[in-house]
């Protein structure tokens, strides 16, 4: 659902599911390139979308669409609304999936939120297991707004800095948060790649990067897809 229009000029900007926002307006150029590669694969295509939504799926079109059949993989349950998308609960970074049993593993804004290293390791290692081709997308640790909390240069702020801001202050769509713990718990839980953490993930993948006035916004990393696409 998207924001109000009393919510903070960034909040709107950055709000995905608002019509004309920005980051809508991208993150619908970015799945312009994920339709051409998804083109050349023999229908009905398998999506697993590890951490996506049916509310995604029914706004870039595909809910419904007889050529594709998706499965979304997330911490709660979602109800049935369209026979080509199914919701079920796991964890990123052990997926209840056999080897190479899905023609494409999707995964968008995701990994970071893994906390750890060794977390977003295990995911990427269960999507490259699953998938017989993938799509990941991550938002850039340089880029100099942070895409969760909408504050500049906030992943380069100590720990404690960020801590501190956050229980007092609302920053993007976290906080206020006056409990300490809380707070803590929410900056720990975003963990932005660098391009060189990203390509170790997925040493097989293209890297492709989304730019916005010459700085690198996100990285997408794909592999597998037909050498035409």
């Amino acid at each position: 659902m998207s924001v109000s229009y009393s919510a903070p000029l960034m909040v709107r900007l950055a709000d995905v599911y608002g019509k004309h926002s920005f980051a809508n307006r991208l993150r619908a150029a970015r799945f312009l390139r994920f339709e051409k590669l998804v083109s050349k694969l023999p229908k009905p295509v398998t999506i697993l979308d590890v951490g996506g939504t049916t509310d995604f799926w029914e706004q870039r079109g595909w809910a419904g669409h007889p050529g594709f059949r998706i499965t979304t993989v997330n911490l709660f349950p979602e109800e049935q609304k369209h026979e080509n998308v199914t919701s079920v609960v796991g964890d990123a970074t052990k997926l209840a999936f056999s080897e190479g049993s899905v023609d494409v593993v999707f995964s968008n804004s995701v990994i970071e939120h893994l906390r750890t290293f060794e977390n977003q390791r295990l995911m990427a290692a269960e999507i490259k297991r699953v998938g017989k081709a993938f799509w990941v997308q991550t938002p850039n640790f340089w880029f100099p707004m942070e895409p969760h909390f909408l504050v500049p240069g906030w992943q380069w702020m100590p720990f404690d800095v960020r801590v501190a801001i956050l229980r007092k202050h609302r920053c993007g769509w976290m906080g206020p948060s006056p409990d300490k713990e809380q707070a803590r718990e929410l900056v720990s839980e975003v963990r932005l790649l660098r391009r060189k953490e990203l390509a170790t993930l997925f040493p097989s993948a293209t890297l492709i990067p989304e730019r916005f006035h010459g700085f690198v916004k996100s990285w997408t990393a794909i592999s597998g897809f037909p050498p035409d696409a």
